[in-house]
């Protein structure tokens, strides 16, 4: 009975001690704005918004109203939000060398007057697009990677098809703007008849990954017939869809698409939340509805200056995603792209963000850091070094709370002998 009291006087002051580590979160937590905690202003944003743009609730729920509807001119905007003369001034000199649109969806999710709003850096354009334009427009060398029709292929076993240039709203950190153009233009026919034969010639491809632009801007019926081609090919055992209309313009998410998807699994989505506050009732819904039929949610998100390159932020992040049932898949580095560097971090943001996340939140909370390597090169994880030094037969090892640690380390033994 002593012996397990003082298991448990043990146990109680490990606990204290594990609370106590993330008190700095806990303390800062409720004051992170939060999508889902934000209903009644957001309401109140689509109330004005509808107003102005003279609709109704049916149309709002209508994703080709959204899509027909995007906001492209000042004018308007600046009656939806309030903007200053200097943010007008920077709109029309940026949309003349790069496009920008944003689903009245998306415009609701905006705090009215701060531009320093993460929703509203995401899609409203700054001056500082066309005064730093360092960079590269094709950083990942997609133009040397694509063997057929509108491919890129950077790995052994799987690659991309890029369907559309169209999206429901342009990021501002866009990698892909210098496909974006002025007009909005699917893939045609024969380009994408030319990657799927491509396809069908290299049966060591198992993966195939659609996006865009944003897939998901398709026709129900554009989108099956590229599934429908892609699943009559034997060697590709699933399919993935890239899209931000989960995020932009959620209802996209229609019974329709869902049965359409449903008929192919397996099927996954990455969807590409970059903020707390972009996790809403609606995308919610959304989300929920794909999960429910059974298609598996990740998350891409991008660490971005000034939106989440706070450890505090993307955390709730991640917690957000995963109480809508959206996996954390992979924060990418942001890719120097040019006329979007204003964005670009240090690796020592993203560093110190996976530092703060491993052992004080669940693993199912932890992304993967991913650097894209120049020109197409590939994914490089990048992780906060926990395995110190080596011996001979041991190695030392340093654990989520800093501590250093032997761990013994012997060859592998050869089974068959053994037995």
């Amino acid at each position: 009975m002593k012996e397990q009291k003082l298991k448990r006087k043990a146990s109680l002051e490990r606990a204290e001690v594990l609370r106590k580590s993330i008190d700095d979160y806990l303390k800062i937590r409720d004051s992170i704005p939060k999508g889902l905690e934000l209903e009644d202003e957001y309401k109140k944003n689509k109330k004005h918004i509808l107003k102005v743009l003279k609709a109704n609730e049916e149309d709002w729920n209508d994703y080709k109203w959204q899509l027909k509807n995007r906001v492209s001119d000042i004018e308007t905007l600046n009656k939806l939000i309030d903007l200053s003369n200097e943010e007008k001034s920077s709109i029309e000199k940026v949309g003349k060398k790069y496009r920008w649109a944003i689903s009245p969806y998306y415009i609701s999710l905006m705090h009215k007057n701060d531009k320093y709003d993460p929703i509203r850096m995401l899609s409203i354009p700054s001056i500082i697009e066309i005064v730093d334009e360092v960079g590269d427009n094709d950083p990942m060398g997609e133009e040397y990677t694509n063997p057929a029709g509108s491919i890129t292929r950077r790995y052994p076993d799987r690659l991309i098809i890029n369907v559309t240039n169209e999206c429901a709203m342009y990021c501002r950190h866009c990698q892909r703007r210098r496909n974006i153009g002025q007009v909005d233009n699917h893939t045609n026919t024969e380009l994408i008849n030319e990657s799927i034969n491509y396809i069908k010639n290299n049966p060591e491809i198992r993966d195939v990954l659609i996006t865009g632009g944003d897939p998901l801007t398709l026709s129900d019926d554009r989108l099956e017939w590229i599934l429908k081609s892609l699943k009559e090919i034997p060697h590709v055992e699933y399919i993935r869809i890239g899209s931000r209309t989960l995020v932009t313009m959620p209802q996209r998410i229609t019974d329709s698409l869902v049965d359409m998807l449903k008929k192919y699994h397996p099927i996954y989505i990455n969807s590409h939340f970059n903020h707390p506050k972009e996790i809403t009732t609606e995308s919610k819904e959304a989300c929920e509805k794909l999960t429910n039929a059974g298609i598996p949610l990740g998350n891409q998100a991008v660490l971005l200056n000034g939106i989440n390159n706070d450890k505090y932020i993307m955390r709730s992040l991640n917690h957000e995603l995963l109480k809508i049932r959206v996996k954390p898949y992979y924060i990418f580095h942001a890719k120097h792209v040019k006329g979007t560097t204003h964005f670009n971090t240090s690796v020592d943001d993203g560093i110190e963000i996976m530092e703060y996340l491993r052992g004080y939140t669940s693993g199912m909370a932890i992304p993967t850091y991913i650097i894209n390597a120049p020109k197409g090169q590939g994914k490089t994880p990048i992780l906060p070094e926990y395995l110190i030094s080596r011996g001979k037969d041991y190695i030392m090892i340093r654990t989520w709370e800093g501590k250093v640690l032997k761990y013994e380390n012997h060859p592998t033994i050869d089974i068959k002998k053994v037995y």
